[in-house]
């Protein structure tokens, strides 16, 4: 961990905390990264302090993926990553969601490039997202059953395989 990286999760950090304590639950140093565990229930208004704060200014959200951690609980983890051009730094958010309830606030209103981000972690995983413009399948066909990055998801998937009749017998004639 080089000093720089260190000092940016503490003014991260800090500057959240001071807007509200519990708005940190964890700031997790690893690698030369620097990841901030926020409560869902503070993730817009985390965001929007990050993109907001003079201090601060992550005004790119680069990335935002999902892992699923089936069978713990919570189930998954949210990624943000953002950078702060004039700055030259980056940091993770990063947001733990029941597999009970799968609904946190959407970033769009903070960043307008989430959208498409949301929409494919809605179409492969199931998350939903609060205040989301257009919440749909991005990736797969509408009438698709499941979320096939879950990994409780059926390897062969929940369709039959159609019936391809002659097509794929070996032929008698060379």
């Amino acid at each position: 961990m080089t000093e720089s990286s260190s000092q940016n999760a503490n003014v991260v950090a800090e500057r959240l905390r001071a807007w509200n304590s519990k708005a940190v639950a964890e700031v997790i140093q690893f690698r030369d990264e620097t990841t901030i565990v926020i409560p869902r229930e503070f993730l817009r208004a985390a965001a929007e302090r990050c993109r907001q704060d003079a201090k601060l200014q992550y005004n790119l959200l680069s990335a935002a993926t999902c892992v699923d951690r089936f069978p713990h609980e919570p189930r998954f983890e949210l990624n943000y990553q953002l950078v702060s051009i004039s700055r030259r730094e980056k940091v993770r958010l990063k947001v733990r969601v029941s597999g009970n309830d799968p609904v946190v606030d959407s970033l769009v209103p903070v960043w307008p490039g989430a959208n498409w981000l949301e929409r494919e972690i809605f179409d492969l995983f199931g998350i939903r997202f609060n205040g989301h413009p257009d919440l749909r399948r991005i990736l797969l066909p509408d009438d698709w059953e499941g979320h096939p990055l879950r990994r409780d998801y059926p390897v062969e998937g929940y369709r039959d395989v159609p019936n391809t009749g002659e097509l794929f017998r070996k032929s008698s004639t060379p």
